[in-house]
C-alpha cells in the first residue's frame, strides 16, 4: 500500500506531463527519480490519465531495465554488461559481485544498501570494465575497486 506522500506525488507528476507530447517517458522518469521506483499502484492513474491500458503501462515499465517496480537499496550499483566491458572482464565484475553481495540482479542487500543492477552501456568503453554507483562512473574495475565501493556504500 501507497503512503499518502507516495499517491500525491504521482498524481503531481501525472497532472504536470499528462498533456505533453509522449508523456509517457518523462512521466516514469519523473516518479522514478522522485520516490525511487514506480509503484504498480500507479499504473492505473497513469493509464487513465493519458488513455492508455493498464497492460500498456506495465509493458512499457518492464520492457525498460532502468524502471524498477519496487524500492532500490540506499546505493543503486550497476554493471556495464555491454561488449567492450564483457571483452574485458565484466562477467568476473559481475559474479564477484553478486557473491560479495549475496543478491543477484534486482535485488537488495538485506541492510537495504545496495540495489544490484545490469545496465548495457555506461559510455566508459575506453576504460572497460566499468560500473556505477548512483551517479558516478568508475572504469577499469577491478575485485579490489568492488570491495572500496562496497565499504564506501555501507558508511
Amino acid at each position: 500500500m501507497l503512503s499518502d506522500n507516495k499517491i500525491e506525488k504521482i498524481e503531481q507528476h501525472v497532472n504536470l506531463l499528462k498533456d505533453k507530447p509522449g508523456a509517457l517517458l518523462p512521466l516514469m522518469h519523473a516518479i522514478q527519480d522522485d520516490i525511487g521506483y514506480i509503484p504498480e499502484e500507479s499504473y492505473e492513474p497513469i493509464s487513465k490519465a493519458l488513455s492508455l491500458s493498464v497492460a500498456e503501462v506495465h509493458g512499457f515499465v518492464t520492457f525498460y531495465h532502468h524502471f524498477r517496480t519496487k524500492p532500490s537499496g540506499k546505493h543503486i550499483l550497476q554493471i556495464c554488461r555491454a561488449e567492450s566491458c564483457q571483452s574485458m572482464g565484466s562477467e568476473n565484475i559481475e559474479s564477484y559481485c553478486k557473491e560479495k553481495l549475496g543478491i543477484d540482479y534486482h535485488e537488495t542487500t538485506e541492510d537495504q544498501l545496495i540495489t544490484l543492477e545490469p545496465v548495457y552501456c555506461l559510455g566508459n568503453c575506453a576504460c572497460s570494465p566499468a560500473v556505477m554507483i548512483d551517479d558516478e562512473v568508475i572504469g577499469r574495475v577491478t575485485e579490489d575497486k568492488i570491495d572500496d565501493l562496497i565499504q564506501e556504500a555501507k558508511k
